[in-house]
């Protein structure tokens, strides 16, 4: 800020984040501090690239004036980054009775004896900034995404029950595989012991007919035989 002179001046410096083929904006504050009108008028080294709003007019007594000024769209960018253009704020003292309609250009010229104030203003190019990225830090590509965690540290409501839903899912199927492989284990039990039934059957039928053969009735041996295999076939059956 310049504080000398007939106006104070913000900034001293004008810097634009510079984007090739895009029109760039920034704001000149002008303040006069003292009891007197002060006509103003803005000139620049490069006129047909820059446009000031207003180029000229009357900062009132204890006031402030605000101007834009705008860098027309450029189709590449300078060396470097480096802006060689200048500014020149002229300021001189009106009477109190003058209007904007009143400035002109010999107002602001010392050849005819005016006293103008002039204060040079430089141009800065800076780098635009630059958007966040998608990608949340910490993350790499390709990684499978995290769930969201709030600022206490716990998941989201919708993620807590989507890990839950999948808890569960995880458990009805391991459930599932155990109940198949229990099915299948009494099923393969069944199918022995019916297999092991039919052979004492098939067995016990032969017997009897040996015996019959060889005797011509029942005899008391053949009888516990019997027994046995009854007894036996019933705790096959209860297993």
């Amino acid at each position: 800020m310049s504080s000398g002179g007939l106006l104070e001046i913000d900034p001293l410096e004008l810097k634009f984040p510079f984007e090739v083929k895009k029109q760039i904006s920034c704001s000149l504050q002008l303040t006069n501090k003292s009891d007197d009108y002060v006509a103003f008028k803005v000139k620049t080294t490069s006129p047909k690239k820059y446009c000031v709003r207003p180029n000229a007019g009357i900062v009132l007594p204890r006031s402030t004036c605000d101007l834009i000024v705008t860098m027309q769209s450029q189709r590449e960018g300078p060396p470097d980054m480096q802006c060689k253009d200048k500014f020149l704020v002229q300021s001189v003292i009106i009477d109190q009775t003058a209007t904007t309609k009143d400035i002109t250009t010999e107002m602001f010229a010392k050849e005819s004896g005016n006293v103008v104030d002039e204060v040079k203003l430089r141009v800065t190019y800076v780098s635009p900034p630059q958007p966040p990225s998608p990608v949340p830090e910490g993350s790499e590509e390709g990684s499978s995404p995290r769930p969201s965690v709030s600022e206490n540290g716990n998941l989201s409501s919708s993620e807590l029950l989507a890990a839950t839903r999948a808890y569960a899912e995880n458990i009805q199927q391991e459930k599932s595989s155990e109940n198949l492989v229990i099915i299948s284990r009494l099923a393969e039990e069944k199918t022995t012991a019916i297999q092991q039934n039919n052979k004492l059957r098939q067995e016990l039928e032969l017997v009897r007919r040996e015996v019959s053969k060889q005797q011509g009735g029942f005899s008391f041996m053949f009888v516990v035989i019997i027994a046995l295999l009854g007894i036996f076939m019933g705790y096959m059956f209860k297993k």
